[in-house]
């Protein structure tokens, strides 16, 4: 009996020795200063007043909610208990009581209100976004946020934000041992924008719904495929804030991490100046005839920032991801096609469209792409080609 009854308990035993063996694996979890805590149940109280006010909103409506879930069970038991048969009562035969219907009225009437007012007004002013400071319109992509600096401090600035490449590469090789704190949250090119100042955020998608989130702020807004709806912000704290897409837009949804960056005035205007020099320097003149060890070491640059992720560093693709490495399309001496499918995309946007990157850049990226790994065909594209058929799509 004995013996049978360590013969069943084994497996158990296994199970727990193996639980407390990986619990001492797993590595130290911080906090992330204006993104996710650890163990982290309720809404954060953010840096905007109206994160602050939707966290006070949250909490009330919690209490309510307890306090009247509690008061109506604690009558239904109290009443089942008192009369209940064995004791010796009787059910009463009785029909309608205007009085009990009055109460039952009103009192629900009366919470409805004293929940809608406060929750109206919160509401509401999430929804103005008059006399904005800076309007800023952030595009979805898979898997990758697109920003505009459309009007105020900045505008015509113009960028792209993508996960970090270190950071994609952690989570291809498994996410073992010691992560950062902002593990899947990093960025190449945050959102910066000023403090106290009022942020207009302008919300579209290029190819499925997405959803522009971040916690701190108090933001949320879908970005949908020919639509543009808008929300706003006024960070009153400088720092880092974080959020991600919160709209499954694909496989790589977890892969499209949000990173606003508030910073002071004077730091905004520099930051502005050196982003503009930026944007200048890489102003290139579509007609410029570029060497090939040039042309690859800035599509190196290109592949890096925006391919890789889907189609691996080493040009094999992963699943339904095809492989460039080989590829008859990229192997092609007919430029055209593999022009085609970057600047309009395929298999209805499992390969996304790419025409807001520069014709500098796609003729890098492309040539690159028929120059890397085993693909040494020695072929060049020249920025005049890409915007030929650029034209083409016109």
């Amino acid at each position: 009996m004995k013996s049978n009854w360590r013969n069943k308990m084994w497996p158990a035993n296994l199970l727990l020795a193996a639980g407390a063996a990986f619990s001492g694996a797993a590595h130290a979890v911080n906090d992330l200063p204006g993104g996710p805590s650890v163990r982290q149940l309720n809404l954060p109280i953010g840096v905007t007043k109206i994160s602050q006010e939707q966290h006070f909103l949250h909490t009330v409506m919690m209490v309510l909610c307890t306090v009247i879930f509690v008061a109506v069970f604690a009558v239904m038991f109290y009443s089942i208990w008192k009369h209940r048969k064995s004791v010796g009562h009787k059910a009463a035969n009785f029909h309608e009581s205007v009085v009990v219907e009055v109460i039952w009225t009103i009192v629900p009437f009366l919470i409805v209100i004293l929940m809608a007012l406060p929750a109206t007004r919160v509401l509401v002013a999430q929804k103005d976004t008059t006399n904005s400071d800076l309007t800023i319109k952030t595009t979805g992509y898979q898997w990758k946020w697109g920003y505009d600096y459309l009007k105020g401090e900045g505008e015509g600035l113009s960028f792209i934000s993508t996960l970090d490449s270190s950071q994609r590469a952690m989570s291809n090789a498994g996410a073992r041992g010691e992560m950062p704190d902002d593990y899947l949250l990093k960025v190449d090119n945050p959102l910066v924008v000023p403090v106290n100042a009022k942020i207009r955020i302008i919300t579209t998608a290029n190819d499925v719904i997405h959803a522009f989130a971040v916690p701190q702020l108090g933001v949320k807004q879908d970005a949908i495929p020919g639509f543009v709806r808008d929300t706003w912000f006024r960070a009153e704290k400088v720092g880092d804030y974080y959020g991600q897409c919160q709209e499954l837009c694909g496989k790589e949804h977890a892969y499209m991490p949000i990173h606003v960056k508030v910073l002071a005035a004077a730091d905004y205007t520099a930051w502005v100046d050196a982003k503009r020099k930026e944007a200048a320097a890489k102003q290139d003149d579509p007609t410029k005839v570029w060497a090939l060890p040039d042309m690859l070491a800035r599509g190196e640059k290109v592949y890096a920032a925006n391919c890789a992720a889907c189609h691996q560093a080493n040009g094999r693709g992963a699943g339904p991801i095809k492989a460039l490495d080989g590829s008859p399309t990229v192997l092609d001496a007919d430029h055209q096609k593999q022009l085609h499918v970057v600047l309009n995309g395929q298999n209805n946007g499992a390969m996304p469209a790419w025409k807001q990157l520069s014709d500098t850049d796609i003729a890098a990226v492309v040539s690159f792409t028929k120059n890397a790994w085993s693909n040494k065909t020695g072929q060049l594209v020249q920025p005049s080609e890409v915007l030929a058929e650029r034209a083409k799509a016109k």
